[in-house]
């Protein structure tokens, strides 16, 4: 794809010609769907034809289903009446899977309608008659549109529940399951993005990927990078992300797959919008408004309007902003989609508020309130469900395989005792040899067995131990700052404390704020590597930038306490370290050493040249520890957690981290310190092979 000057020049002289392109592939699109409508209409007719008397019969049914599928993003009404139709017919017969087709397409046609409970409905019963009919991989596609109803009703935890059940049921080896497999892995990543999780996000994303790559089909590869691209694009890597999309729609575009190239156009001007690049936004969401005319999928829609009010209102077009604000509301409210609603309710209020029409403000702003209140409720009640439900599906999941090695296990004995008592009675000698044979057998898998149920209570100790550390740090050093924030402004909303008296508690609201950020920084990082392994991505790492960075972060609790921070560490420091990890080590210690440093003091941060590493220092004028305290700071299960020298609190997470941060870059940590005459950390990281260094 030849690049473009991003000039309002070069889009005002080639629009013309870039609209009657796309003008004629949507006119080429529709003529290609007419057709296969046609067709399907002529195999029909053809068919009653051909047997007046008895047409009925399950080619019928098909046929008349696969029409009705062809209709159900254009002409929703007459899917709806040719469902019906094939619904009955199939009665009449016992046609059991015409029965179970039918179900499924009016699951999407309530589903499109935005009417949750009627849709699964109807996907409940298609599930029934599949498993009347044994079919496995029509059960895996059925509880996937289960969790994608659920999804969107907001029921993640349902929704998740069935996503799991799918890839129980799902067979990997066929090829065909394989992209149901890659489907639900995707569907599950979708859940995490919603619940502003991207980094779990992406490694589902990437596990779907994998799994197209390896199938080699395009059109599914080109689906799931689209969706990748959408996220990456949230986690501020455009470039990757434009690559992907610009790929997916080259596929689509030749594949004539117009539904997923509406919603890629969509994705591709919303990340032109991340990056407030607001006259490209515009072009690639005019392109996908065009094709959305002929299109009845209002989910798609609401997404497309919702953006486009936000482009106008970021290039101060705030008639234009109001209008696809409004069609936001209104299909929102049509579909009962909380996030759109208050998604556009926010678009309209800040647009009323801009030209004074106050009485319209309030009104959307009470909206958006309302239902952002209570979709921030539902999402850390959801997020909570989310962790339990994997929980206590992973461990029902244990005990079933325990359950099924101890039916094996009976059954290996009753199998052995009958061999035994057939072999005495044929031979003598030759059955006691083969039995000393089957009991070295058994005495291997009983001790593989017994190792494997040690490992999996070992595992299940684990989790069980980070789930009380997690809701205790939770109740205890978070719930604390949270609770004097809300009573601090209860009583001044009901009018108990002047304004002057609040402003008295702003600096401690402040810092407990801070630390209450601080410590979920580092909850959020602990959880993720406790429940599912930490990955550690090393590059080169300019870690004298790093330092200053977090300098920068922390200045003002040290000027809080007139504590002078120096770093000594050279320019162009190179390390090869997993930058965000080495980070976190850096605002950790730093942190620390600000807390245990008392007014007027001083902490200097150095490094030291080593054969193949750095050794960094942050040495500071604190309180120190004594031996006791150093001998258990770096133990693993030990939550060292004290108050600084000013009473600030601590979850004894960040040391923690260091230490496995650290250790996890290749590299080892340790402290010197007196009580009473400060603390040195010391931690080594990888330097930067020749090699890497000729390339940067």
């Amino acid at each position: 794809m030849a690049k473009i000057n991003p000039t309002s020049n070069y889009l005002v002289l080639n629009y013309k010609h870039v609209l009657f392109l796309f003008m004629y592939v949507v006119s080429t699109s529709l003529f290609g769907q007419r057709e296969r409508i046609d067709s399907l209409e002529t195999a029909i007719e053809n068919h009653i034809a051909s047997q007046p008397e008895i047409f009925k019969d399950s080619t019928y049914v098909d046929l008349l289903l696969a029409l009705a599928s062809e209709y159900e993003f254009t002409k929703p009404d007459s899917l709806l009446l040719l469902t019906k139709k094939a619904m009955a017919i199939s009665n009449e017969m016992g046609f059991t899977q015409g029965k179970q087709k039918a179900q499924v397409l009016m699951g999407y046609y309530f589903s499109d309608m935005g009417r949750h409970k009627q849709a699964l409905v109807h996907f409940e019963r298609a599930l029934g008659y599949v498993r009347l009919l044994n079919d496995a991989s029509s059960q895996v596609d059925i509880l996937n549109d289960i969790g994608l109803e659920y999804a969107y009703s907001g029921n993640f935890e349902e929704a998740l529940k069935s996503y799991l059940h799918a890839l129980d049921v799902v067979d990997p080896i066929k090829e065909d399951n394989m992209v149901s497999l890659a489907i639900l892995n995707e569907n599950i990543a979708h859940l995490y993005q919603r619940q502003n999780e991207p980094k779990t996000a992406l490694a589902f994303y990437e596990k779907a990927k994998k799994i197209n790559d390896q199938i080699g089909d395009e059109v599914n590869s080109a689906m799931s990078m689209v969706n990748h691209a959408e996220v990456l694009s949230k986690t501020g890597d455009h470039q990757t992300a434009m690559y992907q999309i610009n790929k997916s729609i080259t596929t689509f575009e030749k594949e004539k797959i117009y539904e997923w190239l509406a919603s890629t156009y969509t994705v591709k001007g919303n990340i032109y919008l991340n990056q407030k690049k607001y006259k490209w936004a515009i072009y690639w969401f005019e392109q996908g408004a065009i094709l959305h005319k002929d299109l009845k999928d209002d989910r798609s829609r609401l997404q497309l309007f919702n953006s486009m009010s936000q482009a106008y209102l970021g290039m101060q077009m705030d008639s234009l902003a109001n209008k696809y604000a409004t069609k936001g509301f209104e299909i929102a409210t049509h579909i009962k989609s909380l996030e759109g609603i208050a998604n556009s309710s926010k678009t309209l209020y800040t647009i009323n508020n801009k030209k004074n029409n106050y009485e319209e403000a309030l009104k959307f702003h009470e909206i958006y309130h309302k239902i952002s209140d209570s979709i921030s409720q539902d999402k850390n009640k959801k997020g909570l469900a989310l962790f339990k439900t994997k929980l206590k599906y992973d461990q029902q999941k244990k005990d079933l395989m325990v359950q099924n090695e101890k039916e094996l296990a009976k059954q290996r004995t009753y199998f052995y005792v009958a061999a035994g008592i057939l072999g005495i009675l044929l031979t003598t000698l030759i059955p006691l040899y083969f039995n000393q044979k089957r009991q070295k057998k058994l005495n291997i898998e009983l001790k593989e067995i017994t190792k494997n149920l040690k490992q999996r209570e070992s595992e299940l100790n684990g989790i069980n131990r980070t789930k009380d550390k997690l809701f205790s740090i939770i109740g205890h050093d978070l719930r604390g700052p949270i609770g004097a924030l809300q009573g601090i402004l209860n009583l001044f909303s009901s009018g108990d404390m002047s304004k002057d008296g609040f402003l008295a508690f702003v600096p401690k609201l402040k810092t407990d704020v801070d630390h209450t950020l601080f410590t979920l920084n580092n909850l959020l990082s602990w959880g993720h590597g406790q429940m599912n392994g930490t990955r550690t991505r090393p590059k080169i790492t300019a870690l004298d930038h790093l330092v200053e960075n977090n300098i920068n972060l922390l200045s003002e609790l040290a000027a809080n306490k007139s504590i002078k921070i120096n770093n000594e560490l050279p320019e162009r420091l190179m390390g090869y370290t997993d930058e965000d990890q080495i980070d976190i080590v850096f605002r950790n210690l730093i942190s620390n050493a600000i807390k245990f440093t008392p007014k007027n003091g001083m902490i200097t941060i150095g490094t030291e040249e080593m054969s193949d590493q750095w050794k960094i220092m942050i040495n500071d004028t604190g309180v120190g520890m004594d031996t006791e305290v150093l001998q258990k700071i770096f133990k693993e299960n030990t939550n060292m957690s004290t108050y600084g020298t000013d009473n600030e609190k601590g979850t004894g997470l960040g040391l923690a981290l260091c230490h496995e941060m650290v250790i996890n870059n290749g590299g080892k940590i340790w402290v010197e310190s007196l009580l009473g005459s400060g603390s040195t950390f010391y931690f080594t990281v990888p330097k930067v092979e020749k090699k890497y260094r000729e390339a940067s």
